[in-house]
Order: structure tokens, then C-alpha cells, then sequence
């Protein structure tokens, strides 16, 4: 299979590519499986049903599911996928950060809890350094 801008045109996945691919494929997956332990929680609120800890509901699901589509797509092209690892990383990174302050209160529509805020602080990190990193990388290679 043959990706443009891959790493040096040799049709192989750049590390943004495959971090975009990885993240998106996860993210999609909690989506969906968000959906089948939400049923009995109100579609946007404080209180999120736990998806092994972390709480969700039905717009956190949508969320999960735009994000995993996105960086799927994404994963096509390395500028892409650099570009968007870096713009999802420094959202989750400042979601992380403005996440707790939020919590239990009216502007927390998508039922966040404490690990929610741990994974989107790692998540955050990971993709920004991959975006970062990953041009490293394919400057010493080229």
C-alpha cells in the first residue's frame, strides 16, 4: 500500500502516520463501545456510565468517534497526520489541564472523572511529541 509523503517515498508510514492511525483506531473503538454502556445515562451530562473507569455518555461517544475518524483519515498523508496529531494532542493537553475545573459542573456535558483527565494529559503528550519527533526523524533520514 502506498502513502504520499510517506518517509522518503518508499510507500512506508511516517511515525505521525502510524500515531494518527493507532490513536484513531483506538478512539474510534472506545466510541463505539461507549454506546453499549451509556444506555442509562442522560446523552450529555455530569454523570457518565464507566467504560473501564472512564466515565462516558452518548456525546463523549461522539466525540471519541469524530476524533478517531479524524486522525484516521488523517494517517493518509504524513503532513496531515502531523498537523493533526499536533492540533488533537494541544486540545487534549489543555483539555486535560481546564478539565478538572469543569468537573461536576453545568459546562461538563460529556461526564469527564479523573482518569478521563489522566489519559487525555497522556494522549496529549504522546501526540504532540510524535508530531514533534516524528520531523526529526525523517530529517536524519533524508
Amino acid at each position: 500500500m502506498s502513502f504520499a509523503n510517506s518517509a522518503a517515498g518508499t510507500g512506508e508510514r511516517t511515525l505521525n502516520q502510524t500515531l494518527a492511525l493507532a490513536f484513531g483506531a483506538v478512539y474510534a473503538l472506545v466510541g463505539v463501545l461507549g454506546f453499549f454502556v451509556s444506555t442509562d445515562v442522560d446523552f450529555a451530562g455530569q454523570d457518565g456510565a464507566s467504560l473501564l473507569g472512564f466515565d462516558v455518555n452518548g456525546l463523549h461517544n461522539i466525540v471519541h468517534l469524530l476524533i478517531g475518524v479524524a486522525l484516521i483519515a488523517a494517517s493518509r498523508t504524513h503532513a496531515l497526520a502531523r498537523a493533526t496529531n499536533l492540533t488533537i494532542g494541544a486540545v487534549y493537553i489543555a483539555l486535560a489541564a481546564f478539565g478538572p475545573v469543569i468537573n461536576d459542573t453545568a459546562a461538563d456535558i460529556i461526564g469527564l472523572n479523573g482518569a478521563d483527565h489522566f489519559l487525555h494529559l497522556a494522549s496529549g503528550i504522546l501526540l504532540v511529541a510524535g508530531a514533534l519527533v516524528g520531523d526529526r526523524q525523517r530529517a536524519v533520514r533524508a
